[in-house]
């Protein structure tokens, strides 16, 4: 509830310091998403199928080189929450979270955007159960796709990633906010 009423605050603050009609096509930008991630995997020994509510803060940069058409590229910082499984009749709880890179391109017709996002993950698990506590790292394909809405310096965003764990992939459905310079 903390983070919300933080980013809710920085986003509030972001819109009534700027003239909403400044034109932002190019430029950095910094924001922050909120939404569901879910995981689905299993073997011969057990699974994981959960749904967790995660957070994203990301920034960037967007080359405007041709009208209508964005390049771009962004990094972020991901936690997508505590979920749990079963392996081996074993109850544990693992938390995700990830550094991201991507390339960004997009097509811009007006203030709606639709963009598609490829990259790379460093991403970190962390086990724990009654019997074992641990974490794993690892470096994985990532990729998403979204939709933008600018309205001045202020852009909303829905969004779709994945992070290519090397056993399963995660999946995160999110709503964001960010702040174009």
């Amino acid at each position: 509830m903390k983070a919300i009423t933080l980013f809710a605050t920085a986003l509030l603050a972001a819109g009534l310091a700027q003239n909403t009609l400044a034109d932002n096509d190019s430029g950095f930008y910094l924001g922050g998403s909120l939404g569901n991630a879910k995981i689905a995997f299993e073997d011969a020994d057990g699974g994981v199928n959960d749904t967790k509510t995660g957070y994203k803060v990301f920034g960037g940069y967007n080359f405007d080189l041709v009208p209508m058409v964005d390049l771009g590229i962004e990094t972020s910082y991901v936690d997508l929450g505590t979920m749990n499984g079963n392996i081996m009749g074993e109850s544990f709880a693992f938390s995700n979270s990830a550094w991201q890179a991507h390339l960004v391109g997009g097509i811009d017709v007006g203030p709606v955007g639709l963009f598609a996002k490829a990259g790379v993950s460093q991403w970190e698990t962390k086990l724990s159960s009654d019997v074992f506590s641990g974490s794993t790292t690892g470096s994985d394909p990532a990729y998403g796709i979204g939709a933008k809405f600018q309205a001045g310096p202020i852009q909303l965003r829905a969004e779709f990633e994945r992070i290519n764990l090397d056993d399963a992939d995660l999946d995160f459905y999110s709503l964001g906010a960010a702040f174009t310079f």
